[in-house]
Parts: C-alpha cells; sequence; structure tokens
C-alpha cells in the first residue's frame, strides 16, 4: 500500500495534493510508478509478502476442503468461506503492489481498494458465523444439528458475503476521496472518513458480539466440566486439563483477533489524514496477519484436515498413524 512518506524518507518523492503535506495519509491507489532511480517501499514489500503467504496457506485449505468429500459438513462449510475470504485478501494485497509498481491504473487501484474491504469484511463475518456456530453447536447441542439446514447455512452465508460486497462497492460507486473531494479523505486514500469510520464501527461491534459469546462458551464450557464432577464425585484429571485447554484455545482466538484488528481500527477512527503514513502500515500490517493465522487455527489444527494433509503430500494414508476425528468446532 503506498504511502506518500514512508519511514526514513525511503519511498519516492510524490506530488503532494493541495494542502497536503510530507505527513499526508497513506494511499492504497497508484500514481505514480518508481522511475530507474526510484525505490520501493519496505512497507509495500511486506504487504506484498503477506498477501502472497495469505494466498498460499488459504488456497490450500479451500483446496482440501474442496476436494475431501469428508469435510462438507456445514462446519467445515464456514472454514471453507473463511479461507475464500482470506486467499482473496491474499490476492488483492498482491493485485495493489501490482498497481502500485507495475502498471499505473486509477481505475484498477479502486478496484483493489474496493475488492480489499470486501475481502477482509468477509473475513471478519465468517470468523463471527464460526462463533455463533460454536456457541449455537454447545448451547443447543441436543436440537442444533437438526436445526443447521443447508438452507440456513447457505441463507447465513448469502447475507455475509452479500455485505461484505455492499461495503466493498461503495468507494467504485463513488464513496471515495479521488479528485475534487481529497479534504473528506482518510488514514486510507482513497476511502473517506465516514467510510472507514463505517468500517470501524461494524469492527467493533463483531468484536464485542465475538467477546459476547466467547465467554458464554467458557460459561458453557466449565458448566459441563462442573456436571461431570458431580456425575463422578470428582473432576478427573483429564477433564480439568481439557477444561483448561478449552478456555486457553478461546482466549487465543479472541486476543489473536483482537490484537490483529483493533489497533488499526481504532487508528482508523482517531487518525488525522495529516499524520505520518507509518502509523498506517504500521496497524495495517498486523491486521493482515490475522488471515495468515486463520487457518492454523481454524483448519490445520482439525484432525481431518490433517489427515487430508498426509494424503495430499504422501500420496497414501498409513493406517498405523492415528488420527481422532473431532469437528472444527471442538473448544
Amino acid at each position: 500500500m503506498e504511502g506518500n512518506a514512508s519511514a526514513g524518507g525511503s519511498a519516492a518523492p510524490l506530488p503532494w495534493r493541495a494542502g497536503g503535506g510530507p505527513n499526508a495519509s497513506l494511499e492504497l491507489a497508484s500514481r505514480l510508478a518508481p522511475g530507474p532511480g526510484g525505490t520501493i517501499s519496505p512497507w509495500d514489500i511486506m504487504l506484498c509478502v503477506s498477501g502472497t503467504a495469505i494466498a498460499a496457506e488459504n488456497a490450500l485449505v479451500v483446496a482440501i476442503l474442496a476436494y475431501s468429500p469428508a469435510l462438507r459438513t456445514p462446519m467445515f462449510v464456514l472454514v471453507g468461506s473463511l479461507a475464500t475470504a482470506d486467499l482473496l485478501a491474499g490476492c488483492g494485497l498482491i493485485l495493489h503492489f501490482v498497481f502500485r509498481y507495475a502498471v499505473r491504473s486509477d481505475t484498477g487501484s479502486l478496484l483493489t481498494v474496493g475488492f480489499l474491504v470486501a475481502a477482509f469484511a468477509a473475513s471478519v463475518s465468517s470468523l463471527l458465523a464460526i462463533t455463533v456456530d460454536r456457541y449455537l453447536s454447545l448451547h443447543r447441542a441436543l436440537t442444533y444439528g437438526s436445526e443447521r439446514t443447508a438452507l440456513r447455512l447457505h441463507a447465513l452465508l448469502g447475507a455475509t458475503w452479500g455485505a461484505s460486497a455492499c461495503l466493498g462497492l461503495l468507494p467504485v460507486l463513488g464513496w471515495n476521496c479521488l479528485g475534487e473531494r481529497a479534504a473528506a479523505c482518510s488514514v486510507v486514500h482513497p476511502l473517506t472518513r465516514s467510510h472507514v469510520r463505517l468500517l470501524a464501527a461494524a469492527f467493533f461491534a463483531v468484536f464485542a458480539l465475538m467477546l459476547h459469546l466467547y465467554v458464554r462458551i467458557c460459561k458453557v464450557v466449565c458448566r459441563h466440566a462442573h456436571q461431570i464432577a458431580l456425575q463422578q464425585h470428582f473432576l478427573a484429571a483429564s477433564h480439568l486439563v481439557a477444561t483448561k485447554k478449552g478456555v486457553s484455545t478461546l482466549a487465543i482466538i479472541l486476543g489473536t483477533f483482537g490484537a490483529s484488528w483493533l489497533p488499526f481500527a481504532i487508528y482508523c477512527v482517531v487518525g488525522e489524514p495529516g499524520y505520518p503514513s507509518i502509523y498506517t502500515y504500521a496497524t495495517l500490517l498486523p491486521a493482515t496477519y490475522n488471515s495468515m493465522i486463520n487457518p492454523i487455527i481454524y483448519a490445520f489444527r482439525n484432525q481431518e484436515i490433517q489427515r487430508s494433509l498426509w494424503v495430499l503430500f504422501c500420496g497414501c494414508f498409513h493406517s498405523k498413524v492415528a488420527f481422532r476425528s473431532r469437528s472444527p468446532s471442538d473448544v
């Protein structure tokens, strides 16, 4: 992502907008390709590398889910939605680098901005959908399996991706600060302040809801452990370890999500276009890491996906290798 001034003054000089200055906001749009003596911002290189790793990881997850008939359950469909969104986000980061340094196209850059907004919005929305599914599978364990029909699942995914696409179309449909609307720019060019604050508000709502649901999940897990202890007159060491592991896993999941996205969301609200672009880069880069970590948390830890990976890379499956079948909704 292009910054008008990078740390240490490494970026090539760019023409300033009226009223701008060397501390102008981070620009996603490409206006000037580096010349023979130009330099490439190390921040843009890190974003491109991050996008490449994200795309590779999540493409592997999508391929495994697509070609493994055993991984077609509703929960795996939600994991597939998350992996698809993160895959698109990784591709968007790569395209941004291309339009910044290889192809000068304002239209392409604007489309890339909308593409990235839609992809990251779908990623966050898919995380919320997985959290809701985990909570309902524990809170209504006896009935939720029959209620979780394919129609309801497809309706949920349709709403998730539809809302994300709408958010991504806003810059393309005119909610941007290109041309004569430079005064409305946010810390992320060419998104307007109102658009960025809308996205930040939506994230805060999603994060608050996920926090509430994970607290409820912890209560359900602890209550189940207490019921087992009452039935057996003591809490077995294995159950105690499993309970602590479950709560720790939930804390890691929510902590990773919050640590990745909260700094950028907060900065989008409090930041001003005149702030140094390094602030935007420094908060945006960790946000992209969330899409890199998601496959590890939601896919590669699952035993069925590990089995499929073993088959994919070894070409065969040795029965003596023990795999315990478990749902990705396991805490």
